[in-house]
C-alpha cells in the first residue's frame, strides 16, 4: 500500500463510499479530504428570524439531554439571550446518516413557549423521488402521457392538465436507476438544477420546447408566457356575463376543454338574453359548453385556431338577425376580435368598441402571472427514520397523528396520506441550493422533524444525542467543527410559518 493510498479517507455518507485524497473532494462534491480529516464542503444553513445585517446572535445555553422536562432545565432557559424560538437548525448542509444506524447529525434540544422541543436535522438521500411541475398556461405543451426529454434523455412524461395549469411530473426512481447510466445522470442534475430554482431546457415529445425556473415565468416555444387563464371558457361567461350582455348580442369565449357561448349558456338566459341562432362545432354538452371545437395547440385559448371564426359552422336563418354584435376572445384576452353580422348573415370584422375592450382588458386584470411552480416529491425511508428512533414506524405513526412537525429546509412539508413518509415541499420556500447529489445517482435534499421533547422520548427517540443549540454551533455535526464559516445564517421567507410551531400532545 503506498502512501498516498494511506492517505485517503473513506467517506461513508452515501453507499459510493470514495477514497478520497488529501486536498480532493468525493464524487458528489460535498465532501472533502482537510489534512486527513472529512468535512462537508458546504455550510450548514440556520434560520434565524431577528437576523440583521448578516450579525451571528449569541449563543444560548445548552440542553442536558437527561433534564429534558425538568424544571431545571426550564430556568436555563429563563436566561436566553437568543429565544430558542428565533433559530432553526435546517437540514441544508447538514450531512446525511447513512448507514442507517447513526443518529441523525443534529437532534436539537430548544424551548418554545416554555414547552421543550426537540429537532432531529438531517440531508435525505432520495432515489425515491421527482419533481411535479405546474406550469401555468393555456399553451398545448404535449399529449398526456407524452416524455419529457432533457439533453436528449426521457426524464419524466406529461401528466393531467388542471385548472388553467399544464402539469409534468419529472424524475422518480425508474429514471434515476431504472434505465442507463447517462439517463440516470441527467435525471438527477435536471431535478437538482430545477430544486434549486434554477433554469431546465425540455423538450416533451410531439409538443412544445420549454425553459422551467421556479418561480418564473415559463418559455414554451421561445415565447415568455404572460397569463394564466381567468378560468374556462364556461367560467369566463359566468363571471363576466352582466358586463357582456350590455355590449354584445353573443360572446364566445374560445377554449381547448370548454367553449362557452353567452346566449344558450345558463348566465345569458337569466338575463334574459335573446338566441342568437348561432352553430358552434365541436360536441355540445349542457347549454352554452362545448368541448373539443378544435385540436389542441398554442392559437386561441389553447387550441390549435388562429381564425376564431373556423369554430362557427353557421347561422340559422330564422334566429340570427343582421347588425348582430359578436364578440369572441380567448379565456386570458390575449385574443379578442369584434363583428358585425351583415346582411347575408356574415361575420364582418370591426373595430372594438371600447368599452368592450374594457371589460377585455379585465379579463386580462384576472388573469393571474404564468408561473412555474416546482414540488419536490419524497419518500423518506431508510436512514431519515432510524435517525431518529430506534423504532421507526412509531415515527411514522406520530407524523400521521401531526404530533411531529415535518420540514424541509424549515419551509413547510405536505405529509401524502397512506403508507409511509412520503413528503412534497415547495422548492421555491426551500433555502437556496437546498439540494444536492450523490452519483449512485440520487438526490440529497434536507428533512427536519421537530417535535415536543416526552413525545420524542415516547417514540423511542436518540435522546442520548440530544445537544442544545449552544453546543451544536460549538461542536458542529461529525464533519465539521463548528467553525463560524461552516455556518450560513439566513433569514426565513416571510410567507413561510416558522417551523417550531406547537404541535398537539401525544395522548
Amino acid at each position: 500500500m503506498t502512501d498516498q493510498t494511506k492517505a485517503k479517507i473513506e467517506c461513508n455518507a452515501c453507499p459510493v463510499l470514495c477514497q478520497i485524497s488529501p486536498g480532493k473532494t468525493g464524487a458528489c462534491d460535498r465532501y472533502a479530504n482537510a489534512n486527513g480529516t472529512l468535512i462537508r464542503v458546504d455550510p450548514v444553513v440556520l434560520l434565524n428570524r431577528s437576523l440583521q445585517n448578516n450579525e451571528t446572535p449569541a449563543l444560548v445555553p445548552f440542553v442536558d439531554p437527561q433534564k429534558l422536562g425538568t424544571t431545571e432545565q426550564a430556568q436555563a432557559w429563563d436566561q436566553d439571550l437568543l429565544h430558542a424560538n428565533q433559530v432553526f437548525v435546517s437540514g441544508v448542509g447538514s450531512s446525511t446518516t447513512y448507514p442507517d444506524y447513526k443518529p441523525a447529525p443534529f437532534i436539537v434540544g430548544s424551548q418554545v413557549d416554555g414547552v421543550d422541543m426537540v429537532t432531529v436535522v438531517t440531508e435525505g438521500i432520495f432515489s425515491y423521488c421527482s419533481l411535479k411541475v405546474k406550469i401555468d398556461t393555456d399553451r398545448y405543451l404535449g399529449p398526456e402521457q407524452a416524455n419529457v426529454r432533457c439533453r436528449g434523455e426521457v426524464v419524466g412524461h406529461v401528466t393531467t392538465a388542471e385548472y388553467g395549469s399544464q402539469m409534468l411530473s419529472l424524475g422518480g426512481v425508474h429514471h434515476l436507476t431504472g434505465g442507463s447510466k447517462k439517463e440516470g445522470r441527467i435525471t438527477m442534475e435536471m431535478m437538482q438544477t430545477l430544486g434549486n430554482k434554477q433554469a431546465v431546457e425540455l423538450d416533451i415529445e410531439g409538443g412544445s420546447n420549454l425553459i422551467v425556473q421556479a418561480g418564473r415565468a415559463p418559455i414554451v416555444n421561445g415565447i415568455e408566457e404572460r397569463r394564466m387563464r381567468v378560468g374556462c371558457g364556461s367560467a369566463a361567461i359566468g363571471i363576466f356575463a352582466q358586463q357582456f350582455s350590455e355590449l354584445a348580442d353573443e360572446v364566445v369565449v374560445v377554449d381547448d376543454h370548454i367553449t362557452g357561448v353567452l346566449t344558450e349558456h345558463q348566465a345569458g338566459k337569466c338575463l334574459g338574453m335573446r338566441a342568437s341562432g348561432i352553430v358552434i362545432g365541436g360536441r355540445r354538452s349542457t347549454p352554452g359548453r362545448y368541448f373539443q371545437v378544435a385540436n389542441p395547440g398554442t392559437g386561441w385559448g389553447g387550441t390549435d385556431i388562429a381564425d376564431p371564426l373556423s369554430i362557427i359552422e353557421s347561422w340559422e336563418p330564422d334566429i340570427a338577425w343582421p347588425g348582430l354584435r359578436l364578440l369572441m376572445t380567448s379565456t386570458t384576452g390575449e385574443h379578442a376580435c369584434w363583428y358585425v353580422l351583415d346582411e347575408q348573415l356574415r361575420p364582418i370584422e370591426q373595430a372594438m368598441p371600447d368599452a368592450v375592450q374594457t371589460v377585455i382588458d379585465r379579463i386580462g386584470e384576472n388573469c393571474e402571472p404564468s408561473l412555474a411552480s416546482v414540488l419536490f416529491l419524497g419518500g423518506a425511508g431508510g436512514s431519515l427514520r432510524a435517525g431518529v428512533t430506534n423504532n421507526p414506524i412509531l415515527l411514522t405513526r406520530a407524523i400521521k397523528q401531526a404530533l411531529v412537525n415535518v420540514t424541509c429546509g424549515g419551509a413547510p412539508a405536505y405529509v401524502w396520506p397512506g403508507g409511509g413518509i412520503t413528503v412534497m415541499v415547495d422548492v421555491l420556500r426551500m433555502p437556496d441550493n437546498s439540494f444536492g447529489t450523490v452519483p449512485t445517482p440520487a438526490i440529497v435534499a434536507p428533512i427536519e422533524f421537530s417535535m415536543r421533547a416526552d413525545d420524542f422520548k415516547q417514540l423511542g427517540g436518540h435522546v442520548d444525542y440530544v445537544r442544545g443549540l449552544d453546543q451544536v454551533l460549538r461542536e458542529g455535526a461529525w464533519h465539521d467543527d463548528g467553525a463560524p464559516q461552516n455556518r450560513l445564517w439566513v433569514a426565513p421567507r416571510e410567507d413561510t410559518p416558522w417551523p417550531l410551531g406547537m404541535p398537539p400532545m401525544l395522548g
